[in-house]
């Protein structure tokens, strides 16, 4: 499970990984597999993080707790149209069901 997913205004499919330290990322082996589930794909980390370890065609966010700068923009692979559907009928799911579960806290789904 990717840590954000989020859609650009343009449709894109986002996917950021936060990573709080070497081991953290050495030890991960997930975020490899998110490659095939979005156009572009960044890496969160703190200004003390070794950047020279991540993937060069991985976007790079430098972060704290009280804000974020994008340093370098990923490498682009578009989604094909039926994964991209997927996808995108996937996360309109979760979106409705967390919606509904704050609006009726009640209400028996969970996201």
């Amino acid at each position: 499970r990717a840590d954000v997913v989020g859609l650009s205004p343009a449709g894109d499919v986002l996917i950021v990984e936060i990573k709080s330290c070497l081991i953290d990322f050495r030890t991960d082996g997930k975020w490899q597999d998110y490659l095939d589930y979005c156009d572009r794909l960044y890496f969160a980390v703190d200004a003390d993080f070794p950047c020279d370890v991540l993937p060069e065609d991985a976007g790079l966010i430098l972060a704290d707790r009280y804000g974020a700068e994008l340093m370098r923009e990923p490498v682009e692979e578009r989604l094909n149209a039926a994964r991209r559907k997927a996808v995108m009928l996937c996360f309109a799911r979760a979106a409705a069901l967390r919606l509904q579960h704050h609006l009726d806290p009640g209400c028996g789904f969970e996201s």
